[in-house]
């Protein structure tokens, strides 16, 4: 997997643990080992600023992300063709701010959005309520395993 991970927000970010993360999900989705993606962490400025252009709504968010060739999860037998997911952005500050509500730390509530905007990347969506029930639990199986897993690890 090719994941390219920027930290354009000045907040400490674990990128080997965010690498981890993702190519763990891809994995588990059966996506293409030679499949691409960025995971970019920004100010609350530049995300406003994606927020309104992008979703028309103001302020910041959390996360936003932006599918390229829709690519959708693949079977053991059958994983995705390789090509370019997209990017995924996240801001640092509405996570930690997210993360003081949920009582978690903050760098928890960033996997658990990279998780999402990994799973948006790849199609899935929470319009309706069969699909955010379908997209949370997996959301959910997803980062509970990989933080098990890690603690299992060590790490």
């Amino acid at each position: 997997m090719s994941v390219e991970i920027l930290n354009e927000s000045g907040v400490t970010i674990d990128e080997g643990r965010f690498q981890r993360l993702i190519t763990y999900a891809l994995d588990e989705l059966h996506v293409h080992r030679d499949a691409e993606l960025s995971l970019i962490f920004v100010e609350v400025p530049a995300m406003e600023q994606l927020h309104i252009r992008w979703m028309h709504e103001p302020g910041p968010t959390d996360v936003l992300s932006f599918p390229m060739d829709e690519l959708r999860p693949g079977t053991a037998d059958r994983p995705t063709d390789p090509g370019v997911l997209g990017d995924i952005v996240v801001c640092p500050d509405v996570a930690a701010e997210q993360a003081v509500r949920a009582e978690h730390p903050a760098e928890q509530e960033m996997l658990l959005l990279v998780t999402h905007g990994l799973l948006h990347l790849l199609g899935f969506d929470h319009a309706e309520p069969d699909e955010e029930k379908e997209m949370f639990a997996l959301q959910n199986e997803i980062l509970i395993t990989f933080l098990h897993n890690e603690r299992i690890a060590g790490r």
